[in-house]
């Protein structure tokens, strides 16, 4: 069988590894925009081969199909599906698996996904007030509060800035920093054209995140293992956000601060948006879909944006663990056959991944590319730990160079946390940096003080949302604006803040 892989990183890399599995004997071929050592070598292993092209350009990804002419295609980013690159492939007859353009929007537009929530009146939304123009932006964040301020559109993971105002004394450094940032927001947003909001305001929530990733044919969802990424650059949640420094799945389906009667009403959110979304669309939902969650005291199961795709890091940490053919779980989806599919997993282990990146990540690319690494593999899997290439390349003097964002991944596993995390650390060890310029990583991903960390905080939040289910308040919230009084629709409220 010929699977054709589109996509250039460690979310793609990861994907090979899991199809490769099959007992179908699939040859592996692959569409990347660079050459990731991780992808050539999975592809030539299995008698496939690679192509370096744009994977956001419809017709040169097109191109590529025919030449392989593959079985199934699956697209790993975010980026070619609000291209439409899968609307393109399936127009020319291939079976694809994943979200059409129209689809997609529900990751590529936080206007819309929150739209989208309040229209069908979704459990776990939050408020929210959207802008196309700079000053009116501003002006709302001076009554806006305690707020989270992000570009509007998708961006890799980054451009977040949660600020908690709650401090009378600090409102007015604080609405200095909203506003500079709101202006960076706008600055950066401009070279996005195709979203009409550029800046997204919404309530701040405090809790425990999660991602929740489910394969879908549009009728049949099926689940995956709940995984939780940590998406701050540095150790304790502290730093700009990222595209995923690190994640932690396991043991069996549920991490150890998640409970499954969560885990339930997880699943009903994702199935209840991607109804909504088809019904909104008009359009199937075929491919990989992901809630990223955080367990809070307003709702329980809250949303804070979904994906179109599988998260990454997050698929990383089901290499070790799946044990179905997930490539027949691929096929089954993008051919509308999902329903009847299983997954299984070992659930004797938990995982942790980790990300290393180049210094400069994420804010300055520039700094952080270009610059020569060594991996020693061998040492890795001494350690029972393998290694995913992400943001790397592979140049013609036979040496890796970074790329500006998350260069290697290390997906490790154990009986119990304190065994994957100590196989982690010693794994990491064999990643250097070849010209000097420092590597850096989350070493408290994993670690017995963080786990701690995320039972408390879950334990502490999941204390009030119960209190205000048995009263009726689930998701109440209310908002105070100065000579207009308290509105009970927060919505509503910030509407009217807007006028003010």
């Amino acid at each position: 069988m010929k699977v054709l892989i589109i996509g250039s990183g460690g979310r793609e890399h990861a994907l090979a590894k899991l199809i490769r599995r099959s007992p179908r004997s699939p040859k592996i071929f692959v569409a990347m925009d660079y050459l990731n050592p991780g992808l050539a070598r999975e592809a030539e292993e299995t008698g496939g081969g690679w192509y370096i092209a744009k994977t956001t350009d419809p017709q040169a990804v097109v191109k590529v199909a025919e030449a392989v002419s593959p079985d199934l295609i699956v697209i790993g980013p975010e980026e070619p599906q609000f291209h439409g690159v899968s609307d393109a492939l399936r127009e020319k007859g291939f079976s694809v698996f994943g979200a059409s353009q129209g689809c997609a929007e529900i990751e590529k537009s936080k206007v819309f996904a929150r739209s989208l929530m309040w229209k069908y009146e979704i459990d776990g939304r939050l408020y929210f007030a959207a802008f196309k123009d700079v000053e009116s932006a501003k002006k709302f964040i001076e009554y806006a509060g305690d707020v989270v301020i992000k570009p509007a559109r998708q961006a890799g993971g980054k451009g977040v800035k949660v600020i908690r105002d709650t401090e009378a004394y600090l409102t007015n450094d604080r609405l200095e920093v909203k506003s500079n940032y709101v202006e960076k927001i706008f600055e950066e947003m401009k070279h996005y054209s195709d979203i009409d909001y550029k800046v997204l305001v919404e309530q701040r929530v405090e809790g425990v995140e999660y991602t929740a990733m489910v394969i879908t044919d549009g009728d049949t969802i099926l689940p995956l293992p709940l995984v939780q990424d940590h998406p701050h650059a540095f150790e304790f949640d502290i730093g700009p956000e990222t595209g995923g420094m690190g994640s932690i799945q396991g043991p069996g389906w549920l991490p150890p601060f998640i409970t499954s009667d969560e885990f339930n009403k997880t699943i009903k959110i994702v199935e209840r948006v991607l109804e909504a979304l088809q019904l909104e669309v008009r359009d199937r939902y075929i491919g990989a879909f992901a809630g990223q969650m955080m367990l809070t005291g307003v709702w329980g199961s809250t949303v804070i944006e979904f994906y179109s795709r599988f998260g990454d890091p997050e698929i990383s940490n089901l290499v070790p663990i799946v044990e179905s053919d997930f490539l027949e779980l691929l096929d089954r989806a993008a051919s509308r056959r999902l329903a009847g599919a299983k997954l299984e997993i070992d659930e004797s282990v938990v995982t942790i991944v980790k990300a290393i990146a180049p210094v400069g990540y994420p804010e300055n690319k520039d700094l952080a590319s270009g610059h020569p690494i060594a991996v020693n593999e061998v040492g890795i899997r001494e350690v029972d730990c393998e290694v995913l290439y992400a943001s790397i390349e592979l140049r013609a003097d036979g040496v890796m160079y970074t790329r500006g964002s998350r260069a290697v991944e290390i997906v490790c596993k154990g009986r119990d946390y304190e065994e994957a995390y100590r196989r982690s650390e010693l794994a990491i060890q064999h990643i250097k940096s070849l010209d000097g310029h420092p590597l850096f990583y989350r070493r408290d991903i994993g670690s017995q003080e963080l786990l701690a960390e995320r039972i408390r905080l879950a334990n502490k939040v999941r204390n009030v949302y119960l209190a205000k289910a048995r009263k009726g308040l689930l998701g109440k919230s209310l908002v105070w604006l100065p000579d207009r009084g308290i509105f009970e629709n927060p919505l509503i409220g910030f509407r009217e803040m807007r006028n003010v």
